[in-house]
C-alpha cells in the first residue's frame, strides 16, 4: 500500500512519536520470524504501545502531540468526554482527558455481568460527544465494539483516536467510516521505517523486507504463512 499523505504538522508528530517508540523499545522488526496479528495477518513488524506507561517523559510528549492533533483535527469545544477502550486505551484516555480538561470514561469489551451490567464506567450525560481512545489500530475492527457500546449507552461517538495506526491493510477504515467514525492517529509504520532508515537501525535486507510488507501486506502475509487475500 502506498504511503498515506500527511499534513506538515501530522508528519512532524509522526516522526517524533516514531523516534520515541524506538527509544523505549516498543518497535520490533523480525522478518525472519514473522509475528501473527490478532486478525491472522503475518507481519514482520510489531509495536507495543503499552510500554509508554513506564516512561514519563515519553508519555508526556505523546500526550502533548495527541492533544494538539485532536484540537487541530476535531476542534477545541466539540467533545464532552474521553473514553478509553479496555484495557490498553485506559491510561491514554486518562492522560488525554487531563490534557483536554474533559471528563474521563472507560468502555468494557462486554458488560461486567453483575450489578448495573455496565459497559461504560464513569459519569456520562445523555447525548455526550465522546472521543474513543485506544493505543493502536490494525484494521479498526475492535473500535466498533467500543463505539457501539457508547452509542447504546446514549453517547455520540464520531471520532476515535489512537497513538499508532498500522496504516497498511486495504480497507482498514471501511467499517469505521460506515459507522460514521473518523479515526485520528499520530504515527504509522511508514514513519517508523523512515526513522529506522535515517538512524541506520537495521541492515538493508531487514529494511527491504519491511518495505516489501508495507507496499503489499496481503501478499507478504500469504507468502509467510499468514492470512492472505482469501483470508
Amino acid at each position: 500500500m502506498d504511503r498515506p499523505a500527511h499534513s506538515p504538522d501530522h508528519k512532524a508528530a509522526g516522526l517524533t512519536v516514531a523516534r520515541i517508540l524506538w527509544e523505549i523499545g516498543a518497535v520490533n522488526f523480525r522478518p525472519e520470524d514473522p509475528y501473527t496479528l490478532t486478525a491472522g495477518w503475518a507481519s514482520p513488524v510489531y509495536i507495543d504501545c503499552r510500554k509508554v506507561i513506564s516512561f514519563p517523559r515519553a508519555r508526556r510528549r505523546i500526550t502533548e502531540l495527541a492533544r494538539a492533533a485532536i484540537e487541530r483535527e476535531i476542534g477545541f469545544e466539540r467533545l464532552d468526554a474521553v473514553a478509553g477502550g479496555e484495557t490498553a486505551g485506559i491510561p491514554y484516555a486518562a492522560w488525554l482527558a487531563d490534557a483536554l480538561m474533559l471528563p474521563m470514561l472507560y468502555v468494557r469489551k462486554k458488560p461486567k455481568g453483575f450489578g448495573r451490567m455496565a459497559q461504560i464506567e464513569g459519569d456520562m450525560a445523555e447525548g455526550a460527544r465522546v472521543l474513543l481512545v485506544e493505543d493502536l489500530a490494525t484494521d479498526g475492527g475492535s473500535k466498533l465494539t467500543f463505539t457501539r457500546a457508547l452509542d447504546e449507552a446514549g453517547a455520540v461517538c464520531h471520532h476515535a483516536f489512537v497513538v499508532f495506526f498500522y496504516g497498511v491493510f486495504p480497507g482498514a477504515l471501511g467499517s469505521l467510516e460506515e459507522a460514521g467514525v473518523s479515526l485520528h492517529y499520530l504515527c504509522n509504520w511508514w514513519d517508523v521505517l523512515e526513522v529506522a532508515e535515517h538512524d541506520g537501525r537495521f541492515d538493508r535486507e531487514t529494511l527491504d523486507a519491511v518495505r516489501a510488507f508495507l507496499k503489499d501486506p496481503i501478499a507478504w502475509s500469504a507468502a509467510h504463512g499468514g492470512r492472505g487475500a482469501e483470508g
